[in-house]
């Protein structure tokens, strides 16, 4: 496969492979760094088709060898310089990117969002999100006409305002994605930012964030998901549930019953994955862990209803999947529930959802 790369790079690049193979990871480094600085300087050319997938994947080698050698800080540096030559080449009429390169500047604002997030860098983590997110609107799905150039502010609020405007949210589950985007290259920022912002009891960017990507994983009929989308979906589905009880101040019986709804459809829809995996004698961990997470929250809601014999059948459930699957959280979390539920007087308004 080297034989791909021009011989500017070529060489570096098998010696950088090498040493990462070998266990040598500072050896490694020098040779793909030297490998990285020289496609920065010889002609695009040299690369042929689609030169800024080729001189970014030189790069992801790199900031990988990096993070393998516990250096994130240099990591994250140079994924920001290959996403920066990705951002400005799409920025300039002479060099219009093909729909891999784009999603490409995606994965690498996505990346970055999860890398600041582990250096705790919080604006910066929301920043990379926003773009990602508004670079899949606009490239992917190709929804509005954002500027990349934008400030902060202003994407964080073309973002917003796209992820809760329900036209949006219909033209993208009625929308086929290109062939060289996957539902999980999608649906992945925008889960990303959605989690983000339910983390900083944003509550009101981060359900918009989730519907849009819910839209992605499970859309209607007669358009096709694979078990392991739809139950990304449905883990969503029971993250929304909670958001909305978590959105109100005082819970109502409409709040209640549209928490509800959405737990019950991410159930249903892990429990008909589950039937399907097992028809073609498979598992799907991505299922396995949705089913026990659906069963705790749909447990947790009829708890707040009052319906104690069904919110114990429930919890037992959950605890049993949990065990079947390792989940220490849901463990804990269903047995904790059932000893509550022992001697409960007042339901608790905020169910928590086990997280792996």
């Amino acid at each position: 496969m080297l034989t791909l790369w021009p011989s500017e790079v070529r060489t570096d690049l098998r010696g950088g492979l090498k040493a990462r193979d070998k266990g040598d990871l500072e050896l490694s480094e020098q040779f793909i760094r030297r490998a990285w600085e020289t496609s920065k300087t010889v002609p695009l050319s040299v690369f042929k088709s689609e030169p800024y997938l080729k001189t970014s994947g030189i790069a992801i080698l790199l900031a990988s060898v990096l993070e393998a050698a516990g250096k994130p800080e240099k990591a994250y540096a140079v994924y920001l310089d290959s996403l920066t030559r990705l951002q400005h080449a799409g920025t300039n009429s002479k060099d219009e990117l093909t729909g891999p390169e784009k999603l490409r500047a995606v994965a690498l604002s996505y990346k970055l969002g999860e890398l600041a997030g582990d250096l705790r860098r919080p604006e910066e983590e929301e920043r990379h999100l926003v773009w990602a997110v508004e670079a899949v609107l606009r490239s992917v799905l190709q929804l509005g006409d954002h500027h990349q150039d934008v400030s902060q502010s202003e994407s964080l609020s073309s973002a917003s305002e796209l992820s809760s405007d329900v036209e949006t949210r219909t033209m993208i589950s009625e929308l086929a994605l290109p062939q060289w985007a996957t539902k999980t290259d999608v649906a992945a920022p925008l889960e990303a930012l959605g989690a983000f912002y339910a983390n900083m009891g944003k509550l009101d960017y981060a359900m918009p964030l989730y519907l849009q990507a819910i839209s992605i994983l499970v859309p209607p009929p007669p358009q096709y998901s694979s078990d392991e989308d739809r139950c990304r979906g449905a883990q969503l589905m029971s993250n929304l549930s909670e958001l909305i009880i978590r959105s109100q101040p005082q819970l109502t019986e409409e709040t209640l019953h549209q928490a509800e709804a959405w737990a019950a459809k991410g159930l249903e829809i892990t429990v008909y994955a589950k039937e399907h995996a097992a028809a073609n004698k498979a598992v799907d961990p991505t299922c396995e862990l949705a089913f026990a997470v659906a069963l705790f929250n749909v447990a947790a809601l009829r708890r707040i209803a009052g319906d104690k014999d069904e919110a114990t059948k429930l919890f037992a459930m959950s605890l049993k999947q949990s065990r079947t699957i390792g989940l220490e959280s849901g463990i804990e979390h269903a047995e904790e529930a059932l000893r509550q539920l022992g001697s409960e007087t007042t339901p608790d308004p905020h169910p928590v959802v086990p997280r792996k």
